[in-house]
Formats: C-alpha cells, sequence, structure tokens
C-alpha cells in the first residue's frame, strides 16, 4: 500500500532525492517506481524487486526469511545499513559486545529452529564475534553473520580503518563465506546464506560486504536460491532397517539435536521398537524425559545413570541384559557429550545423520544412513508392521524403577554449611519452572548436574554450549531467545566466572525490559577447573576470583536482585524470582562441598587409562612429593 501525500516526511523526500528520484522500497517494492515493478512483485512474491539501494535490498532479503530480530552494533562502515533496518521496521536490538551478538543469535536459533542474525562492523566488530560463532559452529547452530568490510572499487584507498581480512578471518568459524563484490550481489547472496546456514549439518555463515555498497543503487530482479532436496541413501536405509526388524536385537536409541524437528517420530519409532530412548546434551527435549522410555542423556559412565544401567553395554554381562543393537540418530558423538569418548561400544551400530562428514567417526558403525532424522524416522514408521514389538513390560518397570530411585535420592541432599548445594538449585527450578521455559546453562561444573537431573519435557527449551567454546554464553543467548519469546519464561543459569565474562550485558535486559531471571551460582572460584585440577597436582592454580557485590551490581544494572543464601531460601526466593515482571539477577551462595559428578569422575578415568606408563610414573611422583608437603592452594 502507497503513502498518502500527507504521510510523506522530510526524511522520504530527502531519500527519495538522494537516489535520483527513483524512490525507495519497502520489502521489496518500490514506493516511486511506479507500476511496473509493483507488477513484477506480485509476479514474484519472493524474489526482491525494485529500485533501491544495497542496504535496502540486504533488509528486504532479511525480511522475506522472515528474520525476527538482527543482534548488534552499529559502526560508521555500517550506519547505512542500520538506518535501513529503522526505515523498513526490522526489529533489531543493539548489545554492549559483538561477542553477545553472535551468542544471542545462536539462543534465537536454537530456540525457534530459525536462523539467527547478527550485524557487525569489520576489524573488532568481526574479532569480537569469533567466539560465539565458534560456538555455534561446534554445536551445529544456524547463524548468519552481515559483515561490513572496507570500501572497494576505484574510490577504494589503502589503509581504511578495519581493514583486517575479514573474509579470512570468519573462514575458520564459519562453513562458508560469502564475499560481496558488486551491490548486485547482496540480496542472492545473503539469501544463499539462509540455505548454506542450514544445509547439511547447521552452522555459522558470513556475508562480507563492503560499505560502499550499502549506499550504490540498482534495479533488483533477485529470485529466491534453489533450496537442495534432503540426503537420501536407500541402500544404507534397508540395511538399516533389517538390522532394526531382527528381533532378537535388543535396540536402544541415542538421539541428538538433529531429530529436533523430529520429536513426534521418534517418540513413535521408540515406542515401535520398544526400544529405551537416550540423548545427546543438545538433544535433550527430543523426547519427553519424563516418558516411559527415555532415560536421561548418554550411555556411559560420565552420563544419565538410568541410561546407562539400562543400555548395559558390556560384553560381560548376561546376554538378555542391555543393548545389542543402538540407532544413533541426528548426533555425532562429540566429545563433551560423550565425556571424553566414554561411551561402550554396541555390538551393531546405526548411525543416521544428514552431515555425512559425521557419519561412523567415533564408535565402530555397521551402517552409515546419510539422511535427515525426520525423513529417516518418518521412512521406518511407513515399515511398523514389520517392526512392531510387543510391549516391554519389564524393561519399562526397569525404567520406572531407575527413575524412582534416583527420585528418593533428590530428598537426601545434604545441606552444606556455606551456602546451597547447586543440584537443590537445579532440582527446586525444575520445579517452579512451567513447562515451556527456557532455560540455559553456561560452561560451568553446574552443567553436568543439569544435564543429568534437570527434567526436560518440551523440544526447544533447554540449551547448552555443549562444546564449551563460549564461556558466558547463557546470558546473552537468553536474552536473544527471551527478545524473540515474549511470553516465555526465561532463565540463565550461570556460574560466577562466566558471568564476569558477559555481565555487562544485563544492561541490555534492563534496557529493553526484557524478563530474563538470570541466576547466578557465587562460590568465587573456577570449582570446575579446581575439581579437575587437585586430584591430578593437589594444588589449584589461578581458580580464586573477586568477591562481587552482586545487589550493587544489579542496581548498577537496573535489576531487581534476588539474593539465595542458603536452602531454606529456595521455595520463597525463586518463585519471587520468576513471578517478577522485569529482569532479575539472582545470586545464589553456592557450596559444592562434597557433591560428586559423574562427568568429571568418568573423564578423568579414562585420560588416566590413555596416558602412557611415563606419564603416569611422572604424576604419581609428582603428587607423592607435594603429599609430602602442605598442600598449596591459591
Amino acid at each position: 500500500m502507497e503513502p498518502a501525500w500527507g504521510q510523506w516526511t522530510r526524511r522520504a523526500w530527502l531519500q527519495a532525492a538522494t537516489v535520483g528520484g527513483t524512490g525507495w522500497a519497502v520489502a521489496g517494492t518500490s514506493w516511486a517506481a511506479g507500476p511496473l515493478t509493483r507488477l513484477r512483485q506480485r509476479r514474484h512474491p519472493d524474489w526482491v524487486v525494485g529500485r533501491m539501494s544495497g542496504a535496502e535490498a540486504l533488509v528486504s532479503a532479511l525480511q522475506l526469511e522472515g528474520v525476527g530480530c538482527v543482534f548488534g552494533i552499529p559502526g560508521a562502515q555500517e550506519n547505512e545499513l542500520w538506518d535501513t533496518f529503522k526505515q523498513k521496521g526490522l526489529p533489531y536490538l543493539l548489545v554492549a559486545h559483538e561477542f553477545s551478538a553472535a551468542c544471542m543469535a545462536d539462543g534465537y536459533a536454537r530456540s525457534t529452529g530459525q536462523p539467527g542474525v547478527l550485524c557487525v562492523v569489520p576489524g573488532p566488530g568481526v574479532t569480537n564475534s569469533l567466539t560465539g560463532l565458534g560456538e555455534a559452529l561446534l554445536d551445529s547452530s544456524p547463524v548468519v553473520a552481515i559483515v561490513g568490510d572496507v570500501a572497494n572499487g576505484d574510490k577504494a584507498r589503502p589503509f581504511q580503518v578495519h581493514s583486517l581480512p575479514q573474509v579470512e578471518l570468519l573462514k575458520p568459524v564459519c562453513k562458508c563465506v560469502f564475499p560481496v563484490h558488486s551491490v548486485e550481489q547482496i540480496p542472492g547472496a545473503v539469501r544463499q546464506a539462509f540455505v548454506a546456514t542450514e544445509q547439511d549439518e547447521p552452522g555459522p555463515v558470513a556475508v562480507v560486504i563492503p560499505y560502499n555498497l550499502l549506499i550504490e543503487v540498482r534495479d533488483f530482479r533477485s529470485p529466491p536460491p534453489p533450496e537442495p532436496p534432503p540426503p537420501w541413501d536407500e541402500q544404507a536405509f534397508a540395511a538399516a532397517l533389517a538390522l532394526l526388524a531382527d528381533p532378537a536385537a535388543r535396540i536402544g536409541i541415542y538421539a541428538g539435536y538433529g531429530c529436533m524437528e523430529a520429536s513426534a517420530e521418534l517418540q513413535a519409532v521408540a515406542e515401535l521398537l520398544q526400544a529405551p530412548v537416550a540423548t545427546s546434551v543438545s538433544g535433550k527435549g527430543v523426547i519427553p524425559e519424563t516418558h516411559p522410555l527415555a532415560v536421561g542423556w548418554g550411555f556411559g559412565p560420565h552420563a544419565s545413570e538410568v541410561a546407562e544401567k539400562v543400555f548395559a553395554i558390556d560384553a560381560r554381562l548376561p546376554q538378555r541384559v542391555g543393548v545389542t543393537t543402538l540407532l544413533a540418530i541426528g548426533v555425532k558423538f562429540s566429545e563433551v557429550s560423550t565425556g571424553y569418548y566414554s561411551n561402550p561400544q554396541p555390538q551393531r551400530v546405526i548411525h543416521v545423520d544428514r552431515s555425512a562428514a559425521n557419519l561412523g567417526r567415533i564408535l565402530r558403525t555397521d551402517v552409515c544412513v546419510h539422511a535427515d532424522a525426520k525423513v529417516f524416522l518418518g521412512r521406518l514408521l511407513a515399515h511398523a508392521e514389520r517392526l512392531r514389538r510387543p510391549v516391554n513390560k519389564p524393561l519399562l518397570d526397569r525404567i520406572a524403577q531407575l527413575k524412582a530411585a534416583t527420585a528418593v535420592r533428590y530428598h537426601r541432599l545434604p545441606h552444606p554449611p556455606n551456602g546451597v548445594d547447586p543440584l537443590a538449585l537445579i532440582l527446586a527450578l525444575r520445579c517452579y519452572l512451567p513447562p515451556d521455559a527456557l532455560v540455559f546453562t553456561d560452561v560451568t561444573v553446574s552443567e553436568h548436574l543439569a544435564a543429568e537431573y534437570f527434567t526436560v519435557v518440551q523440544p526447544r527449551t533447554y540449551f547448552n554450549p555443549v562444546d564449551n567454546q563460549a564461556m558466558g554464553w547463557s546470558i546473552p543467548a537468553a536474552i536473544g531467545a527471551q527478545r524473540v519469546h515474549p511470553g516465555r519464561c526465561t532463565v540463565a543459569l550461570v556460574g560466577d566466572g562466566c558471568a564476569l565474562m558477559t555481565a555487562l550485558e544485563l544492561s541490555t535486559a534492563a534496557r529493553e525490559h526484557l524478563p530474563v531471571k538470570f541466576f547466578v551460582l557465587d562460590d568465587q572460584a573456577y570449582h570446575y577447573m579446581q575439581m579437575l585440577q587437585l586430584p591430578a597436582y593437589l594444588r589449584t592454580t589461578a581458580t580464586i576470583l573477586a568477591r562481587i557485590d552482586y545487589k550493587a551490581l544489579a542496581q548498577a544494572m537496573g535489576l531487581t536482585y534476588v539474593d539465595i543464601t542458603s536452602q531454606a531460601h529456595l521455595d520463597e526466593r525463586i518463585p519471587q524470582a520468576l513471578h517478577h515482571p522485569g529482569p532479575v539477577l539472582v545470586r545464589v551462595a553456592t557450596d559444592y562441598h562434597e557433591r560428586k559428578i559423574r562427568w568429571i569422575e568418568a573423564v578423568r578415568g579414562r585420560y588416566a587409562r590413555e596416558l602412557t606408563p611415563a606419564q603416569k610414573a611422572r604424576f604419581l611422583a609428582r603428587i607423592g612429593a607435594r603429599a609430602l608437603r602442605f598442600k598449596e592452594n591459591d
């Protein structure tokens, strides 16, 4: 709809004059280019069409992709673009640091299932964002980075501001980088980035645009790029089907983030096969963990105790116990999610993944199926009569008994002398959070407690920087998700060391009235490192943090403050924080006391077994010598 004459503003007239009276466009439709452009738009509703600037074409492409928010900081090279965001009504969020922009785009992507978008300037904007982009790459999260560059063309001069090699800097942390060399390429490159970020294995993609191209004007007729069909290997599917149809096979399913859009199909296949389902950390929620066949995360000594006992993959055990055939689907067996590759080797393994590069890399695999998880599971359901098994009551009873035994231990938690047992906090949060709450954990030792004990019942509600690339990730990631889920309860569970990385982003939540609840586990230490260092060295090094006045921090940033100093406060103060309509900083005085972490114990044992005899002797000699002296700590 064209504006009435009375709605034309001085800014609009200046804009029209700047481009030589050719007009300007909203979502690809020129307001003054005449009926031909409008006719083209009606005939090609998904095209970028019209006479417009490079910035306008870029924003039109983002709008056609359904982008709900762009995260970043404007700068000299991108002021034209940010002004166009505002002009065209594309939502954006100013952040405190470009690292956070990448994390917010990541949180947006994981919580919505759609690519998140950040926009940064060249030079420091790029380098600041690299760590967050690296986390998205390692955790298979679809993110599109719109990156400015120095000017190109005949008028470009040497020694420009921020003239680092942007493309080369981005390549190691992105699936691919699209450098733009002419204004005509802008909308096509942006839209191709949206295809690439979700193709094969999801991950970050960057589009690098010289800033002078943003103000140049062209007549655009840019179609959407073709989307390749999902991969499918019919021969491998037939081999997998034969193994799954074997009535003697005791099947277990290990499901990852690749199953996030196939929750219903996964649950149906599990019931069809009467197969217990374990997930990776990032796969938590692909099946409700309250389901009778759900056993938690992982299936080795590092992960859920219920999963380890139900899968019981051990050649020494009786043949009627445990899993003999593993269906691993939408998962890549990364180091953290397997506890330093601690998952035991089943007799038979079927590995299904949309990325051929992930297949058969860790476990010895019998069948590799290059396929999308949803397509594969749907095809299995088409063979339901061949696969259907009777209800396995002994299996269901065993899972229920193991879950009940774990729940009994919930009520025997210690009350440490100097604060709150972090497991008590995690269990209390589950009690008071609604089922659809968005929960973001961080690179803290408590991430492993949450992975095992925080029960997730819906897809895309539990999030973790699984590959530990980005400490401080949860604060901005939660803000990014809250920005596009205004009605959802959103919580960040962050250690005090991680909070130091991104605490200034609390000001963003306050400024934008985003009601995230930030729970900071405060013990003035990198406790994760202490648990790793102390047994190996009989001392800790560089792990003591400053004592922070969190009440003053909350006041300075404009947040409401809640203090939890003992477990007796949990039932009163958690609901108090959750029911407050704005952002809240909750400081939880944390005492790990003698709390054991299965993941750390398993990883330590696995690492020790892989040491050479000479390395073991060196460690033992050093520990023995230090044991004779007073333990030396920070």
